[in-house]
């Protein structure tokens, strides 16, 4: 197995003008044996992420909520690729925390290593509303269903990263340069605070974001990955705004005309799902997050080092972040719900 870039394997994308002059270009690496997880693997920019795994020989598992979006990339990767290609599609709704373990704890065990975690699946500004778990929607999707998938496969990705001639595992989350947008009065200090409806839509994505930066810089690294001196690499990343149907649901969280200009806006500015896959693909495959020992960081392009909000670098912010995270899977399923982060 190689983590360097291999001559044929370029990018098949076509970009629009706006994208050629503004969005980001992209290698593929190859990922001969490695196996991937992409949440929100089957739409948008996780299906062109779980597209460019396997274009890179990767075995992928998409995991969605919806039906139709995984039949649909099933076939679509599968005719570009050949009906044997190593791709599948898993159904989990991550607002589901019950489905969520089911789910995940099968891939663990059915697996026998997990190189690549990308958690891709969320959920746009929108309405307030509460999930299967009663818990807001965004932040259940968006963080905590990932949060608690990591958590599961977790022992996995230990035990992949002590196989002889393994690169290190990466774990990657879509986060947002949007995280800017959380107030400040944001403390991850109780579910009734997560579920104030007084939070407006953006803000509440803006959370849902702030929580995916905190959650790989003061949790994963500074909790689970340095305490147990594992060769495993968490990263934040920043997509750009990206033409995918979940713009639309602007238009549901702001109706009227404000909500249909925001859509508007922000498809004319956008990157095509395609570019927005780059920053998660560079960071889940490329040598150089080995080589620059890029633990922890937040990117906003491939090989762009972001600067994060003042809140995303609060370690007091971060490790309230997880404990809340930690108690709030453990109320909803019982004490044995997490598995140990410290077992492999």
């Amino acid at each position: 197995m190689t983590g360097g870039f291999t001559p044929g394997l370029t990018c098949r994308w076509n970009h629009s003008l706006l994208g050629s002059i503004f969005g980001p270009k992209k290698q593929l690496h190859d990922l001969s044996g490695r196996v991937a997880v992409v949440t929100g693997g089957a739409f948008g920019i996780g299906y062109e992420i779980s597209r460019a795994f396997v274009e890179a020989k990767a075995k992928v598992i998409m995991v969605n909520r919806n039906w139709d979006h995984g039949s649909a990339a099933i076939r679509s990767i599968k005719k570009d690729f050949g009906s044997d290609a190593p791709v599948e599609w898993i159904h989990c709704d991550l607002g589901n925390l019950e489905e969520t373990r089911k789910v995940f704890c099968t891939i663990r065990e059915k697996e026998e290593r997990l190189d690549i975690l990308v958690l891709s699946a969320g959920i746009n500004a929108n309405q307030f509303a509460l999930d299967h778990d009663n818990i807001e929607h965004i932040f259940g999707v968006n963080w905590l269903g990932n949060f608690y998938a990591t958590n599961l496969l977790y022992p996995l990705m230990r035990r992949t990263s002590k196989m002889p001639s393994t690169p290190a595992p990466r774990i990657v989350m879509e986060s947002s340069e949007v995280h800017r947008a959380t107030p400040s009065s944001v403390k991850f200090r109780s579910l009734e605070e997560i579920n104030d409806s007084n939070l407006g839509p953006i803000h509440r994505y803006a959370r849902s974001k702030l929580a995916m930066i905190l959650g790989v810089k003061y949790g994963l690294v500074e909790r689970v990955i340095k305490p147990n001196g594992d060769n495993i690499y968490a990263i934040a990343v920043h997509p750009g705004t990206v033409n995918t149907a979940i713009q639309q649901q602007l238009k549901d969280a702001y109706p009227g005309w404000f909500g249909s200009l925001l859509t508007n806006l922000s498809l004319s500015i956008g990157r095509s799902p395609e570019q927005g896959a780059c920053s998660a693909v560079y960071a889940a495959s490329s040598p150089e997050i080995e080589q620059k020992g890029w633990n922890g960081v937040y990117l906003t392009d491939p090989g762009k080092l972001g600067k994060e909000s003042s809140q995303a670098r609060d370690p007091e912010l971060g490790a309230a972040l997880w404990r809340l995270s930690e108690e709030l899977v453990r109320e909803k399923l019982g004490e044995d719900a997490l598995a140990d982060w410290h077992s492999s």
